[in-house]
């Protein structure tokens, strides 16, 4: 570790290493937890829960819609949308029992469709779920949390804490603009990203200044009163002071 100087090198590979700890962790943590607690019709019709997009896009986080409502507007623009098929199967639709399905009564099926529409209309709305949003914005609180760790064994230095964490939220600032061709304009996804900056800066800082005090701490003066190293090397330092004596220091030493 270079402890002065500018070493270009070194801080683009601490960037790109703090950069890909902190999308892993993310990747880790946010297909079993949308797994257990959000809608999984909904989080299917998405992509599934291993989706960039929940890590890239910032609508993914601030919930909402990643299609244009404007092409697709109104009822019937989103029944458009609606029975969209991955991997050989039906996705983002309310399934319907196998009996109704079978039923030839003509009536039946034009009451098991107004059925399935009904219920597509209580939480249909461009494929969001609002729950998705709150929960990855807890995963992402998380995920600062443990950036702190890489902050403070790999960038070590106080004075670096505060430009790598803002460096790591500029760079996916950048990645989320790119990826979803549009401004972040969500309040909430700032307020999940300056909360994290303030979490990660001011918590890695405290941990760096303690360990470069306890280091400064170790470093020094260390008493050994058993085997009187400490008071031969204060007694040294008198003698060759200024005000000190060579013949009281001998005597210090004989008491």
């Amino acid at each position: 570790m270079r402890v002065q100087g500018w070493d270009p090198v070194m801080i683009i590979c601490q960037i790109i290493t703090l950069q890909t700890i902190h999308y892993i962790t993310l990747s880790i943590l946010i297909p079993p937890i949308l797994t257990s607690f959000t809608n999984p019709i909904l989080l299917s019709y998405s992509g599934g829960p291993s989706t960039v997009s929940h890590i890239l896009d910032w609508r993914e986080l601030s919930s909402k819609p990643t299609i244009s409502k404007d092409a697709f507007p109104g009822i019937e623009g989103l029944r458009k949308l609606r029975g969209a098929w991955a991997g050989g199967k039906e996705i983002g639709s309310v399934p319907v029992s196998s009996e109704n399905d079978n039923d030839e009564n003509d009536d039946s099926i034009v009451e098991v469709q107004v059925d399935r529409e009904n219920k597509y209309d209580e939480y249909w709305e461009y494929g969001v779920d609002r729950k998705r949003g709150w929960v990855l914005g807890g995963i992402w609180l998380l995920t600062f949390g443990i950036d702190i760790a890489p902050l403070y064994y790999l960038i070590r230095r106080p004075t670096y804490i505060l430009d790598f964490s803002l460096t790591l939220i500029f760079n996916h600032f950048i990645l989320t603009t790119y990826y979803s061709a549009s401004f972040p304009t969500s309040i909430f996804f700032w307020i999940i990203q300056i909360i994290g900056a303030v979490v990660m800066v001011v918590t890695s800082e405290h941990l760096c200044v303690k360990r470069e005090m306890r280091t400064d701490l170790d470093i020094g003066w260390q008493p050994n009163l058993e085997s009187g190293e400490s008071t031969q090397g204060l007694l040294e330092n008198q003698a060759s002071g200024p005000s000190g004596s060579k013949s009281e220091a001998i005597e210090l030493q004989q008491r």
